[in-house]
């Protein structure tokens, strides 16, 4: 009798431990330590740049960290939003990023930067549209497939209409320019519209046009072809101190980190050696201080927030709430498309883009939108766990 009760207290208190354990959040939880990361390592790229240029090396850490409040705030406002809100007004949030993928064009509205123009300042920090735009371009499509499921996967007019509108992004974001952004919106979109079920080789045919609109586009833009044969061979002698600098930069910041890189601050290629070291190439300088160790780490982290975003979208779709699975899935290939873009470019498998590593780079408008995405996903989870999500079909 003594043993069975003592099984049972041992029983009662294993349960007590897991409660606890099992209440947090993993999307969360990620959130948070990509978060955490970000500023240290934003921090530690930045410190002598912002040391010579404001005379204070705590300069971008201060901004970043009021950034990262105002993100919180969004996400704590969001997490109280209905999902049925953003899926009632997805025709609202398409006319609004249209609005302002044309405001940002408006000479003396736009801010212009290095050639591009795709921002607009509010004063604490710089709104790039863009960023906003794939959130609501996205909500939009995914009320579209919930509401012309059958039409999408079996007519052509269902596969070419969403094309259309991001066709017409693509050209608003064509004339800032912002390649990056064209690239992760197109790749999302065609991702959606092949989990709706499309047929497949209604996609192999748009391949092909997609392909010529690339050729067109470095044949009329002779930059893009500089861009690209300096990323085919950075350290020809043409390249290494030209298109190909921030490049080779980065590859020598990788290889000094080796496996457990050199440590926490006493990176070198931050030292004026890399442009940006703080914002699109934070990564190679976590690779420098922290070697493949820590590379692997943000990789991991980005790689479990993408699958918990899959894993939400399919339990919506188990469920039939396709509006919510189609926007789960979509803010996983957002996260996804940006992260992989901005890899790929600090480690040399892809042209040189000015798009940011969201929660780690440098910047108010990527840190804030990344933070309302994450809140986006938490607010489908939770409707989902509470069962307060019906089939999304009735009443339209």
């Amino acid at each position: 009798m003594s043993m069975a009760s003592t099984v049972n207290r041992r029983q009662v208190s294993l349960q007590g431990v897991q409660a606890p354990l099992q209440s947090i959040n993993s999307i969360l939880l990620v959130t948070c330590l990509l978060l955490a990361i970000g500023l240290l390592m934003m921090t530690s790229a930045s410190v002598e740049i912002a040391s010579s240029q404001y005379g204070d090396p705590f300069f971008h850490l201060k901004r970043q960290a009021v950034f990262a409040f105002m993100g919180v705030c969004a996400m704590l406002v969001t997490l109280h939003v209905p999902t049925r809100f953003w899926r009632e007004s997805s025709w609202y949030l398409l006319m609004a990023s249209f609005a302002l993928l044309l405001l940002v064009l408006v000479p003396g509205i736009g801010k212009n930067v290095n050639g591009s123009t795709r921002w607009i300042d509010l004063g604490l920090f710089n709104l790039q549209p863009s960023e906003l735009a794939k959130v609501f371009i996205v909500v939009y499509l995914s009320a579209f497939l919930e509401r012309h499921l059958v039409e999408v996967q079996e007519q052509w007019s269902g596969f070419i209409k969403p094309l259309c509108v991001i066709g017409f992004a693509v050209v608003l974001l064509h004339f800032e320019p912002d390649h990056g952004a064209m690239v992760i919106l197109m790749l999302t979109a065609f991702t959606l519209i092949f989990l709706a079920g499309a047929k497949l080789y209604r996609f192999v045919l748009m391949l092909g046009v997609c392909v010529g609109a690339v050729v067109f586009l470095a044949v009329m833009k002779p930059y893009v072809i500089v861009r690209f044969s300096s990323f085919l061979n950075p350290w020809a002698d043409e390249n290494v101190y030209g298109g190909g600098y921030q490049l080779t930069q980065a590859l020598i910041a990788f290889g000094r980190g080796e496996w457990f890189g050199v440590g926490l601050g006493n990176s070198i290629q931050k030292l004026y050696f890399l442009p940006e070291a703080h914002n699109d190439f934070v990564l190679a300088i976590i690779g420098e201080e922290f070697g493949l160790f820590g590379v692997a780490v943000v990789v991991l982290l980005f790689s479990i927030l993408v699958w918990k975003a899959f894993a939400v979208g399919k339990l919506a779709h188990s469920r039939n709430s396709l509006f919510s699975a189609f926007f789960a899935y979509g803010l996983g290939l957002l996260f996804a498309g940006q992260a992989l873009i901005n890899i790929g470019v600090n480690i040399g498998l892809l042209p040189t883009k000015g798009l940011t590593l969201p929660f780690l780079s440098y910047g108010g408008a990527s840190l804030i939108v990344s933070c309302f995405m994450v809140a986006l996903l938490l607010r489908i989870q939770y409707e989902l766990e509470t069962g307060s999500v019906q089939d999304e079909r009735e009443g339209w």
